[in-house]
């Protein structure tokens, strides 16, 4: 059976048909409901590091910004504001706690993406349209072939959990739905996917992972596993996104996808079932 259209191979040779167990990050890859947060963390971030005695222009310092944000993507929104913190001491700043930059950041974050989640839960808008289109039938897919599935996001878990139930997502994961913790020493994707192996007695090729960040895909590999990027368009809900399609390359991932509209066929591709 030939790949989905629509699926980039990177690597031809990895393995197929022994998954066991599923990891995915959730902004980006299955959720919609933070769409454009880099267009709030990144405009703040520079109004910071234009406080401090630095003579750099604001073109500049949204250079440096987007550079260390998109890196650190994936891992707890607590690890861009540390480094925040330090790109202030740099300047000869006096950085405020991280803590506290992370709540301002939310606070601008909910201003964006609050009537989303109000419209959600009314029933004004419906779970496909804050969704990366085709994830509910992944998901039905990958539980039908006896897959255990967690989700592991660098978002605080109480959101996490919030948008997932909105977005009828809860279901395929039950209690295996980790976040950002304010204690964030206690929690990474790392320690998630060690769990995944240890609690699935998984190992190497049986995990497979679904992500748009740098994180997740480094993760998976680092552990022998098989990792899918999703170069999402999470504006235009259509076609891939260049610059995350990049750096998902770069992290190490096996194939690249847009989205997930031929569930059916990519799953059937990935456990290496006949056509017939």
């Amino acid at each position: 059976m030939s790949p989905p259209t629509d699926l980039e191979l990177v690597r031809t040779d990895f393995p197929r048909g022994r998954f066991r167990a599923v990891l995915f990050d959730f902004d980006g890859t299955l959720s919609l409901i933070r769409e454009g947060w880099p267009q709030v963390m990144v405009p703040m971030m520079v109004e910071v590091l234009q406080k401090t005695p630095t003579s750099e222009t604001a073109e500049e310092l949204h250079a440096k910004v987007e550079e260390f944000v998109m890196r650190l993507n994936g891992r707890q929104t607590i690890y861009q504001m540390i480094q925040l913190a330090e790109e202030v001491r740099q300047r000869g700043g006096q950085p405020r706690d991280p803590l506290e930059y992370k709540h301002e950041y939310h606070a601008r974050l909910m201003q964006r993406i609050q009537h989303r989640i109000e419209a959600l839960a009314s029933g004004q808008a419906t779970p496909s349209e804050w969704t990366v289109p085709g994830s509910r039938e992944l998901l039905e897919h990958l539980s039908r072939r006896g897959a255990v599935l967690y989700l592991a996001s660098g978002t605080d878990l109480k959101f996490v959990q919030q948008e997932a139930e909105l977005l009828g997502l809860t279901r395929y994961f039950g209690d295996r739905i980790f976040g950002a913790l304010d204690d964030y020493w206690n929690f990474s994707k790392k320690l998630v996917i060690e769990r995944m192996i240890r609690e699935a007695g998984v190992a190497g090729p049986e995990l497979l992972g679904f992500g748009d960040g740098f994180v997740e895909i480094e993760e998976i590999k680092r552990v022998g596993g098989v990792a899918i990027g999703v170069a999402s368009d999470e504006a235009r809900r259509q076609g891939v996104n260049e610059w995350k399609r990049r750096r998902l390359i770069q992290a190490g991932a096996d194939a690249i996808i847009p989205n997930y509209r031929h569930a059916a066929e990519l799953v059937s591709w990935l456990w290496a079932e006949s056509a017939n």
